[in-house]
């Protein structure tokens, strides 16, 4: 039983509405990005929303069923893995993804536009999978 159930659907509502904005945005180039500091937030706002609500729903599932408390975001990530909720293939993914989050919040001016452009192409299966794998749980 969910505790709090409606905060969950809410996570996963914003994640399922960031990921298919993050699905459209594949198809902006790279210079087109580069050049247009719009479609670049766009693009960065989708994917923070989606990991952030990632996270939410990782340290939802932790508190719910009493794990250990993770240190980092990362860490959400491996406690749900070790505790069987998610593959380790996700695990990677997802760790991955909350270590861009972070350097997306706190040192966005660090942000290398050729990487993210990466990560914009080749992500967004592994968060996709996550939100299966969470919508099977949770629902």
């Amino acid at each position: 039983m969910i505790v709090d159930k409606e905060g969950v659907m809410n996570h996963l509502r914003e994640m399922n509405a960031a990921l298919d904005d993050w699905e459209r945005y594949k198809s902006i180039e790279l210079d087109d990005m580069k050049r247009d500091r719009d479609k670049m937030n766009m693009v960065l706002h989708a994917m923070l929303v989606a990991i952030q609500s990632a996270i939410d729903i990782s340290n939802h599932l932790i508190a719910e069923k009493k794990l250990r408390k993770p240190a980092t975001y990362r860490e959400a990530f491996e406690i749900i893995h070790e505790n069987g909720l998610i593959s380790g293939q996700i695990c990677r993914s997802m760790s991955d993804l909350a270590g861009f989050r972070n350097v997306l919040v706190h040192i966005y001016w660090k942000l290398n536009m050729d990487e993210v452009y990466g990560i914009l192409q080749n992500d967004l299966d592994s968060i996709k999978e996550f939100e299966k794998t969470m919508k099977r749980i949770l629902m």
